[in-house]
């Protein structure tokens, strides 16, 4: 008989671990549009934390930069821009 010393070890699964989606050196400002435009999707929604993986700190951080770039019209409150086809 031709038994293995260990029947029930796990198989070791590599993962490649995400990176995070702001950098150190990013600045996050309203003026950044190209940071803060990752963080809305299509209909102009924020991004939930969860779904972001950023921490409490810089979400709160993404919320206040989007909103003040709402007020200074760099960014819809809205899109609802539905397709129509006929």
């Amino acid at each position: 008989m031709n038994k293995s010393k260990r029947p029930f070890t796990k198989s070791k699964r590599s993962f490649r671990r995400r990176l995070p989606p702001i950098q150190s050196g990013d600045r996050i400002d309203y003026r950044n549009m190209s940071l803060i435009s990752r963080f809305i999707i299509e209909q102009g929604k924020i991004l939930s934390r969860r779904v972001n993986r950023v921490t409490l700190k810089q979400q709160r951080l993404i919320t206040i930069a989007i909103k003040q770039a709402r007020i200074l019209s760099l960014l819809p409150f809205l899109n609802n821009q539905k397709q129509f086809e006929r």
